[in-house]
């Protein structure tokens, strides 16, 4: 009897242990990438800027400014210390890809600009477009196809912050827009 009991509870404490590792994901439409690491997509880090994105003019944050984070994109993201590395004006759209890489679509991707969609023209395109990205700071984005789900006039900042959740420096994090960043 005593063993049984002992089996009973090594299950129940496995299945614990697997619903609590799962249980981040969120599940409603409004699901962002905070948790993509969760789901192996994970952000590249690349410094690199798309070829002939021009710098912002007069930029509210300048190279170097020390800002607060208000965005989930990430985990840790909201309320993170970030210091701003570039600022671009720019069109920021927020798409839902399905990653070269294979796996589930990632949904409400914040944020892809204009200048990394293939063949993107200048002109603002409209929700619910198909594009194929260039955009590679999230592994398998590169090549992915996507549906723009919304987009925005914005000055768009590129960001090193510390996760308020710990862990190392998140460097080159593309892109905060404008409304996400605020002063320290």
């Amino acid at each position: 009897m005593k063993s049984r009991h002992v089996y009973i509870a090594a299950i129940f404490t496995v299945l614990l242990l697997f619903y609590g590792c799962s249980s981040g994901e969120k599940n409603s439409d409004n699901q962002t990438q905070s948790n993509q690491s969760e789901h192996g997509h994970q952000e590249t880090g690349s410094p690199d800027i798309p070829e002939g994105l021009e710098p912002a003019a007069d930029p509210t944050y300048k190279e170097g400014s020390q800002v607060v984070l208000k965005a989930d994109h990430m985990e840790g993201m909201d309320r993170a210390e970030a210091t701003v590395l570039n600022a671009f004006d720019t069109i920021a759209y927020q798409v839902t890809y399905t990653p070269t890489t294979g796996g589930e679509p990632i949904k409400h991707h914040k944020w892809v600009i204009q200048d990394e969609i293939k063949d993107a023209g200048s002109e603002m395109l409209e929700k619910g477009t198909e594009v194929t990205l260039e955009a590679d700071h999230m592994e398998g984005m590169k090549g992915a196809k996507a549906i723009i789900e919304s987009a925005e006039n914005t000055t768009v900042y590129m960001v090193d912050y510390q996760p308020t959740t710990g862990g190392e420096m998140v460097t080159n994090h593309k892109w905060v827009t404008e409304k996400e960043v605020y002063p320290e």
